[in-house]
């Protein structure tokens, strides 16, 4: 920290990464210069100005906003445009990082990333109405409140929650992400609190099945208060203490970084990945289970791998196991990294979407109680529409008007 005898803190003059010279400035002084002329071999729009700030103990600000410099692009520049800032992620979670923007805008992937983000916010609609149902059914179906569905409940739960927070992270704008607001970094340790939450029902999920199938232990004995001990308060600790890293170690961009070497986010993506792997584990043995169950029967070869592998690829989205494909960018290839892009985004957003489909849509005993709740629906409206017609006859003495409904009731 510099300071005059006088005048107080101050930042020294530098120079950034990029050329731009930055003058000496007072604490607390939100310092403007022109856009650089050219960067990467990119001209920029020198009437823009960027901004950056001379914090109160003396030093500059890391992070130099560059979100107002246009390029001037044409054919032959185009493809090297790199963005001058990254916007907040696709998926906070798992999203491409700031780096992979670059490259792929240098690539001409541009227009991919438009789509992938297009397709993010599709899936997550589409997810959070599919979610929203599912959940209801689940409230509202009181007859198949067994564990095994109130599991599933809790699940969806946690997606919609997720899925809701993932909306106003989008709809933070930009300048809040880097004046890192106090209510922004509360809702990004919301946000997390719900991404840790929904992987530890997931590992839920994939302990009570493998309790059922594999140790063959009765369900009966399970206990629902040690689920919704390790699905809602597990998060808790591990939440805090990733804030209280952030706090002390990390306190920017609305704990919102994803450069390299931040390794804070470890402290809850590290118990998430041991969930995914555990996870990964007890799916094995499931499989091998029916497998073994399958070659017993009577049924013949082709029709037990048939039916082993709609049992995996029905597990797959409920243990998080398609989490494990986009741990690491797949690398420089073109068709790699477009393939990563569409994926990624189609299974990050659409996961919510395939859980409801998969354990509420096509799960027997909702649809059985759904049919059953609708049938006597229609039974009570009929029967009340058949009373209300025989009490409206006018010209029918009240003793008729009473035998039409007596005959009614009977029917």
């Amino acid at each position: 920290m510099l300071q005059l005898p006088d005048a107080g803190p101050y930042c020294n003059a530098t120079t950034d990464q990029i050329g731009t010279c930055w003058p000496r400035a007072t604490a607390g002084e939100l310092v403007e210069r022109p856009c650089p002329e050219v960067f990467n071999g990119i001209k920029y729009n020198t009437t823009r100005n960027a901004y950056r700030e001379c914090l109160g103990n003396g030093t500059w600000a890391s992070k130099v906003n560059y979100s107002q410099c246009e390029p001037i692009l044409d054919d032959k520049n185009r493809e090297k445009f790199v963005f001058p800032e990254c916007p907040m992620p696709l998926t906070p979670w798992l999203a491409l990082r700031c780096e992979d923007l670059n490259s792929i805008s240098q690539r001409k992937y541009a227009l991919h990333y438009k789509i992938a983000l297009i397709i993010n916010y599709l899936g997550h609609c589409i997810s959070i109405g599919a979610l929203i149902v599912a959940f209801m059914l689940f409230l509202c179906l009181r007859s198949i409140r067994c564990l095994r569905n109130i599991i599933h409940w809790n699940l969806i739960t946690t997606f919609i929650l997720r899925n809701v927070l993932w909306f106003l992270l989008q709809m933070i704008d930009h300048n809040i992400h880097e004046s890192n607001e106090p209510w922004c970094r509360c809702i990004t340790t919301i946000y997390n609190y719900f991404v840790v939450t929904n992987f530890f029902w997931m590992f839920v999920e994939g302990c009570y099945l493998h309790t059922a199938i594999v140790m063959t232990y009765s369900t009966d004995k399970l206990r629902k208060w040690v689920f919704l001990f390790i699905g809602w308060c597990i998060p808790c600790p591990i939440i805090v203490a990733w804030a209280i890293g952030k706090l002390y170690y990390e306190n920017e961009q609305c704990w919102f970084g994803k450069e390299p070497g931040k390794y804070i986010d470890y402290i809850y993506q590290g118990p998430v990945i041991l969930v995914l792997l555990i996870n990964f584990v007890f799916l094995f043995n499931i499989v091998r289970i029916l497998m073994t169950k399958l070659r017993a029967s009577t049924t013949s070869e082709t029709i037990q791998y048939r039916k082993a592998v709609k049992a995996t690829l029905v597990l797959l989205p409920l243990l998080g196991i398609t989490y494990m494909l986009f741990f690491v960018n797949p690398g420089e290839d073109d068709i790699s990294q477009i393939v990563f892009i569409y994926f990624n985004s189609f299974l990050q957003s659409f996961q919510g979407f395939f859980v409801s489909v998969f354990y509420c849509f096509l799960n027997g005993e909702v649809r059985s109680a759904a049919r059953k709740r609708w049938h006597r629906w229609q039974d009570h409206h009929a029967l009340r529409v058949r009373v209300a017609r025989a009490m409206s006859i006018p010209t029918s003495p009240t003793r008729i008007s009473f035998h039409s409904i007596k005959q009614t009731a009977a029917v």
